[in-house]
């Protein structure tokens, strides 16, 4: 395992820049709850509707559910716990998931947003607004970025990582505006809401195994003042 690395306030910053960014937009979709925007992305997407387009998306929509999510949480837990050892990223993906399947389910039911019902594909239950499975794709992807860059030492490899999770999380998103399930801003909020949430969690992890280290090696004056 890599060395830990310091709590980064830029973490923090990004947060708090998220957290107002969703603010802003929640006030929008709470005043104007049906938008031109929604309605001009939506058609744009929706223009390219095909049948072999739709099993596509379909199958995005399907990895991104909560079943799907679960699967692949515990398998990525399992690997973790089991090959690699590293039970502490198994607190900070549970922290990651959990938290941001809370938060959720806290935000669609303080905005109670309903679906779109223009050209729906499938049937979808509960409210729209933030995205479910958007704000699950960011925050197991995302964790799963974070935690796999930490072992990947080479550009190329960082850059494959970040390029595979970042285009399972695009259709993902995707697939639900074209699907007719979530309009774009819901999409947008979910992505502001799961961002905040993983920056403040991999802040806490930073600082967690930051104070852990120093617990387990207190810096040699603090030994020398023990000592005396």
């Amino acid at each position: 395992m890599k060395g830990t690395e310091r709590p980064n306030p830029y973490y923090m910053f990004a947060g708090l820049l998220l957290i107002i960014g969703f603010g802003a937009l929640a006030m929008t979709v709470c005043s104007q709850p049906s938008n031109s925007f929604d309605r001009t992305v939506a058609a744009v997407v929706q223009s390219v509707v095909s049948p072999g387009l739709t099993q596509v998306m379909e199958i995005f929509t399907i990895i991104g559910s909560a079943k799907s999510s679960v699967i692949i949480a515990a398998g990525i837990m399992a690997f973790l716990f089991f090959v690699l050892r590293h039970r502490a990223e198994i607190l900070f993906f549970c922290a990651a998931l959990g938290g941001a399947a809370v938060l959720n389910s806290l935000l669609k039911e303080g905005f109670h947003r309903e679906r779109p019902t223009v050209l729906r594909l499938i049937e979808e239950s509960g409210y729209s607004f933030p995205s479910g499975h958007a704000i699950g794709a960011f925050a197991l992807y995302g964790a799963l970025a974070y935690l796999l860059w930490r072992h990947v030492s080479t550009r190329r490899g960082r850059s494959l990582l970040l390029s595979v999770c970042g285009f399972v999380i695009l259709m993902i998103c995707l697939s639900r505006v074209y699907l007719g399930v979530n309009y774009p801003s819901d999409i947008i909020g979910a992505l502001l809401a799961s961002g905040f949430w993983i920056a403040l969690v991999i802040w806490l992890f930073q600082w967690s195994t930051e104070f852990a280290k120093l617990q387990a090696h207190p810096a040699p004056s603090a030994n020398k003042a023990a000592d005396s």
